[in-house]
């Protein structure tokens, strides 16, 4: 089971990664947004924002903020991890559940370059 640190550490990755993408890419993110992340099986969710084509983590708070974003993604660790070491593809996960994405159909279809 992952821990809180490598999913952490995943997601500095993913924004790392973000960050020096192509610029068409980065501008898909370029709408300032809230952003969540659910570790289901260690029921800790960690939040952001995304803006300027930037993804910042922030936080990590037990449970589900007070607060929903207005991008949020739950799965549990390992999933989260296999997602960005790319041995789980996000279309896969998706349709099979082991990935939830919820949010607005616009926002989706901005991001849809990113996933």
């Amino acid at each position: 089971m992952a821990t809180i640190e490598e999913c952490r550490a995943a997601l500095e990755e993913l924004a790392g990664r973000l960050a020096s993408a192509p610029r068409q890419v980065r501008e898909a993110a370029s709408p300032e947004r809230s952003v969540s992340c659910h570790v289901t099986d260690l029921d800790v969710t960690f939040t952001g924002r995304l803006a300027g084509g930037r993804l910042e983590v922030l936080d990590a708070v037990p449970g589900q903020p007070a607060e929903p974003a207005r991008i949020r993604l739950s799965a549990t660790g390992d999933d989260l991890l296999a997602l960005v070491a790319g041995t789980l593809p996000f279309p896969r996960a998706w349709a099979t559940g082991r990935l939830k994405l919820d949010a607005p159909l616009r926002d989706l279809l901005r991001l849809r370059s990113l996933l």
